[in-house]
């Protein structure tokens, strides 16, 4: 993606199912679980940059004995920082004592980080707060142990507003209003209630006190049910995972299955992480070993190792994250290696159709790197095209056709090249606007004395955002080549409407789309549906999140995809640009061709799977008519 986009956060969890001298023995380390987070966390660096947390819990330790552990960092390299404190701490400790470095029991004892249960997370600041207070995992300390809960998660709530005011009704004070805390005190009041319920249950049926109903509590906490009264009125997309200080785990799904969780198991570990290729890499093992966790259903695993998959919520209909599968997950998946793919080919007949089909005078390429495997896709289509081509030729010629002719025909091919390459290292740090720009403008380099003035350049990109990328660097970098016309390709469709799941796409007004369909409006004298848009919106704003519908659509519904994609390649090409220039996008049938079972497509047609999706999208509207650069959520 040229634009730059905040990515959604990752979350990975290791429950070790055997003692660790049985790691100790096997692997020759009982830091076995705490290098497999490390693998794990790394391999999903592409989910999060702005800060990095991990924690631990061991079992069977003495009061007084610190048994969680968690580190944090908001540095610029946060994974590799939170692992070099670990290792400090951990080195420290065996210079003191060189002799124990064998000793399981000793180290499981006094050295921190050594777990049996460990819980990470990587993160974007989805509201651009990076500060160490923001990172995951959340900790609700308790001198109980089952009342202690670390939560980290990859979500986003729509209704923190009125999770928080919840909180408040039943007495609490929470420290701040963000989703991340108002979930975590949710869930803590129903683990207080639920320990408070069975300690007086356990009280009157064995006639103990609280020393001795401890365990049983602990045996006996039902994470279902906590769960199911947490989370009822939860409005968002979620795969939100916690641990309690003894030694419960979960790991909760969204109803409509927005945001990707999926877990592994035998008979040593249990893991969970947001992509599924991490869990097969770490681990070594096949595609198929991996499951999905269910939309709606928590894999609940007990201190004694008992692992479930509980129904939590009913089940909307399933509307997974498309997003993941253009962008945002690693392209190493191989369902989602072959969807990209398919993005690539199934747009082809648009390039076709812009460069009447002359593909002898067409050069193909991508930007940035990470639409290199959609490329492929419209690499194979291309190849497929000439190939009928060819054999039309051939077959029409029949045996009038020379060996050279054959071969000349068959010699034909797709002209691939490699043509922009980004300087990561061009750092634009003056500050006024002018030299700025011109910094911008520099951020990739080109190949020179491949493209001729008679030539077309196709170049395909995962998806236009905002369009500034392109505006101030990348079409005026290609300009340079001198070709007769530039073809930028999205292999995802127009984003028109905001993400409210987990995406930093809060703004109507960020949009290309968007403002290129209000100039549409202005052109075709019909702006007056802005105001009947605000209007309505604002109709709807005291009304309950399931009776809102989304107002927004009616500013799309004047114009066709086409009209608003030239628009866009209007507004993208400034004056000094010689070469035309032409914008394809993704059509929405063909991205749900190409990603049959990952519908969730909101940020393209507006369709939200949640209620609160349809308030935020039309608040975001009142605030971009009003002039204000609020959130909607």
């Amino acid at each position: 993606m040229s634009d730059a986009l905040k990515h959604e956060c990752g979350i990975a969890m290791v429950r070790l199912l055997k003692p660790l001298q049985f790691y100790k023995d096997k692997y020759g380390s009982a830091f076995y679980g705490l290098n497999k987070m490390y693998l794990l966390m790394e391999k999903q660096h592409n989910r999060g940059q702005d800060g990095a947390g991990l924690a631990s819990i061991k079992f069977n330790v003495a009061p007084g004995t610190r048994y969680i552990s968690r580190v944090r960092s908001n540095e610029d390299q946060p994974i590799q920082d939170i692992f070099a404190q670990i290792n400090g701490r951990l080195n420290e400790l065996n210079e003191a004592f060189p002799d124990k470095i064998d000793d399981v029991e000793w180290q499981n004892n006094n050295a921190p980080y050594l777990g049996n249960l460990f819980l990470g997370h990587v993160r974007y600041g989805t509201f651009g707060k990076n500060s160490i207070e923001s990172v995951h995992p959340f900790l609700r300390q308790s001198n109980w142990m089952h009342k202690s809960l670390l939560v980290a998660g990859n979500f986003n709530m729509t209704n923190s507003k009125r999770l928080f005011n919840d909180l408040v009704e039943i007495g609490q004070h929470p420290k701040e209003m963000t989703d991340t805390v108002t979930v975590m005190e949710k869930i803590g009041h129903f683990i207080d209630k639920e320990v408070a319920e069975l300690y007086v249950n356990i009280k009157k049926e064995k006639g103990v006190g609280k020393k001795e109903a401890s365990p049983l509590i602990e045996e006996r906490i039902d994470l279902k049910k906590i769960l199911e009264k947490s989370a009822k009125n939860w409005d968002g997309g979620y795969a939100m995972a916690g641990l309690l200080g003894h030694g419960d785990a979960f790991v909760l799904r969204d109803p409509a299955g927005i945001r990707p969780a999926f877990y592994y198991k035998d008979d040593e570990v249990v893991v969970v992480a947001s992509e599924r290729p991490v869990i097969q890499t770490v681990f070594n093992v096949a595609m198929d070993d991996v499951q999905e966790i269910e939309r709606g259903h928590a894999l609940i695993i007990k201190r004694n190792g008992k692992i479930t998959l509980d129904k939590i919520l009913p089940q909307l209909p399933q509307k997974s994250c498309s997003f993941e599968r253009i962008y945002f997950s690693r392209g190493s998946d191989a369902d989602i290696y072959t969807e990209r793919k398919n993005l690539g080919k199934f747009v082809f007949p648009q390039i076709l159709e812009k460069i009447n089909n002359d593909i002898p005078n067409t050069v193909f390429s991508f930007i940035p790197n990470t639409a290199e495997t959609s490329f492929y896709g419209m690499r194979e289509a291309a190849e497929d095209f000439l190939n009928q081509q060819k054999a039309e030729l051939i077959l029409n010629g029949q045996r009038s056709l020379s060996v050279e002719k054959v071969k000349e025909i068959l010699s034909e091919r797709p002209r691939i090249e490699k043509l922009a390459i980004k300087d990561a290292k061009l750092r634009t740090f003056i500050a006024d606007d002018s030299s700025r720009d011109d910094l911008v403008a520099h951020l990739y380099d080109v190949t020179y004395g491949i493209v001729k003035p008679t030539d077309n350049l196709v170049i395909i990109d995962d998806s236009i955002v905002r369009g500034t990328t392109l505006k101030k660097s990348i079409i005026k970098i290609l300009d340079r080549l001198n070709p007769k016309k530039i073809i930028i390709v999205s292999s995802a469709p127009q984003i028109r409407y905001p993400d409210c799941y987990g995406i930093d796409m809060a703004k109507l007004g960020d949009f290309i789309a968007f403002r290129a369909t209000l100039e549409l409006l202005k052109d075709t004298n019909q702006y007056h549906i802005v105001e009947e848009v605000y209007a309505n919106c604002l109709s709807q704003r005291h009304f309950e999140d399931i009776e809102i519908s989304n107002k927004v659509t009616a500013i799309y519904a004047p114009f066709t995809d086409a009209q608003i994609s030239d628009k866009i390649a209007e507004m993208l090409k400034t004056e000094d640009i010689n070469a035309e220039v032409e914008i394809i996008y993704q059509s929405v049938k063909n991205l749900h061709k190409a990603c049959p079972n990952h519908l969730g497509d909101w940020y393209f047609t507006g369709d939200y799977p949640t209620p609160g999706g349809n308030r935020v999208v039309n608040d975001a509207f009142i605030n971009f008519y009003e002039g204000s650069d609020a959130r909607a959520y």
